[in-house]
């Protein structure tokens, strides 16, 4: 009996460690208004913070999410983040906040946030959107997940796997979407793979890619376009 108690509170305790670290750490009072002044902080999870006593309510205010983002570049998308570095008062919260622009046909590239799960729901146009599961066993493909969402839809792309959105419409679409972190990071794959500073040897990615090395080069030669 003493063996299957053991095993129980284990598990109890695997089981409510795995939640506790799904999201960003908890706050340890009310807020926490991330500040760059040394001398009027203290210190917590998340940025440092702002002596209470001098917080004021626009350290929890943002206008500007009613301004349409700029599509006119390669991608025809553009990503407008509230985040911890221009929203202050998210600091500790878990919690950021991202729109949307797309061109008629625009991408929001192939990418993924390493620190947080995104929730989308469109208020303009027609989206096809998905992503993809990690890697599965041997001798099985990556499932790729999809779904065409329209005015008023949802839907939720969970933490760290590769996602993307495009417009399949002939006029603008606009989506907001919610993330699990004050600052929850990303990642667009192509940016990353052949837009690095240095570049990764060509011999990696052709190998990796199973292309010939002027595909890399070719690829690597191009203007990879940060839409964020």
């Amino acid at each position: 009996m003493a063996l299957k108690s053991f095993v129980l509170i284990i598990a109890i305790l695997a089981v409510v460690t795995s939640i506790s670290h799904a999201s960003d750490p908890s706050p340890l009072q009310d807020f926490c208004v991330a500040v760059n002044d040394s001398m009027t902080t203290v210190f917590v999870n998340g940025k440092v913070c702002k002596d209470p006593k001098v917080v004021t309510a626009d350290d929890f205010f943002k206008s500007g999410l009613n301004v349409v983002g700029n599509t006119s570049n390669n991608v025809g998308s553009a990503v407008t983040a509230v985040n911890v570095n221009n929203l202050p008062g998210l600091n500790t919260l878990g919690i950021s906040l991202v729109r949307i622009d797309y061109a008629p046909y625009g991408v929001n590239p192939p990418h993924t946030h390493p620190r947080g799960t995104e929730v989308l729901t469109v208020l303009e146009g027609t989206l096809y959107v998905g992503f993809v599961l990690s890697n599965p066993g041997p001798n099985m493909k990556n499932k790729l997940f999809t779904k065409i969402l329209h005015p008023g839809d949802v839907f939720v792309f969970p933490i760290g796997l590769i996602h993307f959105q495009f417009n399949v419409g002939k006029t603008k679409a606009v989506a907001f979407a919610g993330l699990s972190s004050q600052n929850p990071g990303v990642i667009t794959i192509a940016n990353a793979v052949f837009g690095s500073d240095p570049p990764i040897n060509d011999d990696i990615l052709a190998k990796a890619f199973q292309v010939d090395k002027k595909v890399v080069d070719y690829l690597q030669s191009q203007f990879w376009w940060d839409n964020n």
